[in-house]
C-alpha cells in the first residue's frame, strides 16, 4: 500500500521547515525534483549554479535529484548530516557514490564554512 501521498501526515512539511510566502514548493511523483517539474528552469531564471542538497532518502530522492541537477548542469553540494535513509549502509554507499562522480559532499559545519 502506497504511504507515502501528499495527504498523509507523514508527507507533510514539519512545522521548522515550513516555506516563506513566495518560496517555491516543488510536488513531484518521482525520486528526482527536477523530473516533470519546473524547478530547472525556475532555478535558471534566477541564475542559481549551486545547489545545497538536504533530504530523505539518500538512496533514493537525494541522489536522484543530486544526479539529474549534475546532468543539468547545476553543481550539486549534499549535507552529508542533512541526508537519511532507512539504514546506514545504502545512506553510506550512496554518499560515497555522489561524492566521488556528482556532487561535493559535506559536513553542515563545512558547507556553513564554505558559503560563508
Amino acid at each position: 500500500m502506497l504511504t507515502l501521498l501528499e495527504d498523509a501526515e507523514i508527507s507533510h512539511i514539519v512545522p521548522e521547515l515550513t516555506p516563506n510566502p513566495g518560496e517555491l514548493v516543488v510536488r513531484k511523483t518521482v525520486p528526482s525534483a527536477f523530473f516533470g517539474t519546473s524547478l530547472a528552469a525556475w532555478l535558471t531564471q534566477r541564475g542559481v549554479q549551486t545547489l545545497v542538497v538536504a533530504g530523505a532518502v539518500t538512496s533514493g530522492c537525494v541522489r536522484a535529484s543530486v544526479v539529474d541537477a549534475m546532468q543539468l548542469g547545476f553543481r550539486p553540494l549534499v549535507v552529508s548530516d542533512c541526508v537519511g535513509d532507512r539504514a546506514i549502509d545504502p545512506h553510506n554507499a550512496n554518499l560515497f557514490d555522489m561524492k566521488q562522480k556528482y556532487a561535493y559532499v559535506a559536513t553542515l559545519e563545512e558547507t556553513k564554512a564554505l558559503l560563508g
